[in-house]
């Protein structure tokens, strides 16, 4: 099976992992690809810093967040490919799970309401609504 794993370093990717650890769900016999998107830096950030600085801040958050997750999947047998993108999250994932050929996509969820969700969005709402792969939501 091809799962994405959805990450973006918050204690609810932790409890993501912890619960797939914890009911047996990881296995060598699967294919494992650790994701993270990041949103883009608004354009006078980016035009101040440079092309190079930019580049290298994405570069290191990606790292940022993968560091913990691969170390994680490492302590129980798993290696996993990791990626990040920068844009939209929720579009980020779904697509990546679409065109990857993903079997399921796994992420954690901050469990905002209804209310929340509907004023701001929620990424596990975008990804569910724009991907065709089964998700698993953890909460």
């Amino acid at each position: 099976m091809k799962i994405l794993l959805a990450v973006d370093g918050s204690t609810y990717t932790k409890k993501m992992l912890a619960y797939l650890a914890a009911n047996d769900l990881f296995s060598p016999k699967n294919e494992y690809t650790a994701f993270t998107a990041q949103l883009v830096l608004p354009t006078q950030a980016r035009a101040a810093l440079g092309k190079e600085l930019v580049h290298k801040y994405y570069e290191d958050e990606g790292q940022r967040v993968m560091g913990p997750v691969t170390k994680f999947l490492a302590r129980h047998g798993i290696t996993a490919t990791c990626l990040w993108k920068t844009g939209k999250p929720g579009e980020l994932i779904a697509k990546m799970a679409d065109d990857g050929k993903f079997d399921l996509v796994v992420m954690g969820s901050h469990g905002h309401g209804a209310l929340m969700n509907l004023v701001v969005g929620s990424v596990a709402t975008q990804v569910l609504a724009g991907c065709k792969v089964p998700v698993l939501v953890v909460r």
